[in-house]
C-alpha cells in the first residue's frame, strides 16, 4: 500500500493526521470514518467537521487503524 495523501481536494501531499469523525444520523455510535491530512489542512478539514457535529477527534497518522482511512 502506498502512503496516504491528504484528503483535502486537490492536494497530493503525504498525510501525517487522522481526522476522525463520523455523521450521527447515519452512522452507529461505535462508527468511525477518518480522513487524512496534511500539516497544512488538518485544520480545515477538521474546522469542516466540528462545526457540523461529526468531529470525534484528530491523531497522528500512525494512531489509526489502516483499515479505517478514506481518502
Amino acid at each position: 500500500m502506498s502512503d496516504p495523501i491528504c484528503s483535502a481536494k486537490q492536494c497530493k501531499n503525504p498525510a501525517t493526521w487522522s481526522i476522525v469523525w463520523r455523521n450521527p444520523k447515519l452512522h452507529a455510535p461505535d462508527r468511525r470514518k477518518v480522513w487524512v491530512a496534511c500539516d497544512e489542512h488538518r485544520e480545515s478539514l477538521s474546522t469542516f467537521l466540528d462545526i457540523r457535529g461529526f468531529l470525534l477527534g484528530v491523531e497522528p497518522l500512525a494512531a489509526a487503524p489502516a483499515d479505517t482511512v478514506e481518502s
